[in-house]
């Protein structure tokens, strides 16, 4: 069986290499849509679902396709990935000081069989000041990241003060559930 990183992530990427597992990465140009309709939890989930739809016609019988979606939520609504500095900016003087959820979605896809699962993880910012986040936001990559910010990054270093949950589903992918979901696809 030949497995597929349906996702341009590197931080995906990089956990799942190392979990040991050969893969390879695919994916297809998309755009995510919001349904703000469902409960806020269930939104990466839909995600997702778009997301191995969309895969799925590329998908090879012998391939077990992975694909996620991390939101990160503050107050309940959806902080997705900032469109500009002043964006990421705004995003994390609302985090700073406050807790947040992080919620990654993960569906595996394998011969006709799908299941989809989720994280959550809360997160615990100090009181970050402007210089911290200007700081973060000019010399860092926040724009390809939900909620402006990486955990593995300085600002995470300087500016978490403790997580309840997954490390790995703040940074995208919640490796130890994934393991055990692929070891019932004989992974």
């Amino acid at each position: 069986m030949r497995i597929i990183l349906g996702s341009n992530s590197p931080r995906r990427k990089e956990l799942l290499e190392h979990l040991g597992i050969p893969f390879e990465v695919r994916s297809v140009a998309f755009e995510e849509l919001i349904n703000n309709q469902l409960a806020h939890d269930e939104i990466p989930c839909d995600i997702v679902r778009q997301k191995l739809d969309k895969m799925a016609v590329t998908q090879a019988a012998d391939e077990l396709l992975i694909c996620a979606d991390t939101l990160v939520f503050h107050e309940g609504k959806p902080l997705g990935k900032p469109t500009s500095t002043i964006e990421a900016v705004e995003m994390l003087q609302r985090l700073s000081g406050k807790k947040h959820e992080v919620i990654t979605a993960v569906g595996i896809a394998h011969m006709g069989q799908c299941i989809i699962f989720k994280e959550h993880t809360d997160v615990y910012f100090q009181v970050l000041s402007v210089d911290d986040i200007n700081t973060y936001v000019n010399n860092f990559k926040p724009l390809d990241k939900a909620g402006s910010y990486g955990i593995q990054e300085w600002i995470g270093l300087i500016g978490v003060s403790r997580i309840e949950g997954s490390y790995t589903n703040v940074m995208g992918l919640p490796t130890h559930r994934l393991y055990q979901e692929l070891k019932k696809f004989n992974v």
